[in-house]
């Protein structure tokens, strides 16, 4: 349980990585495989303040939240 799963995964340009909670309580981390190496370490470190965060358990708005993270991945 809680465990992270990252894999790779021919996406959308738009889509740079996403994720999903699984039914046995783990995250499955899919990152776009067009991305360079620097741009899916950035995806995944954002992915992972989600998870961190307990953003999927929250019921604020997904741009509120999207909003967020981003402020606080900037501020590093």
């Amino acid at each position: 349980m809680n465990e992270v799963h990252v894999r790779s995964l021919r996406l959308p340009l738009r889509v740079r990585a996403f994720t999903l909670p699984d039914a046995q309580g783990d995250y499955n981390v899919y990152l776009n495989d067009r991305l360079s190496d620097g741009q899916q370490r950035k995806s995944l470190a954002h992915e992972l303040r989600h998870i961190e965060r307990g953003d999927f358990r929250r019921e604020e708005s997904a741009a509120t939240i999207e909003k967020e993270v981003r402020e606080e991945l900037d501020g590093k």
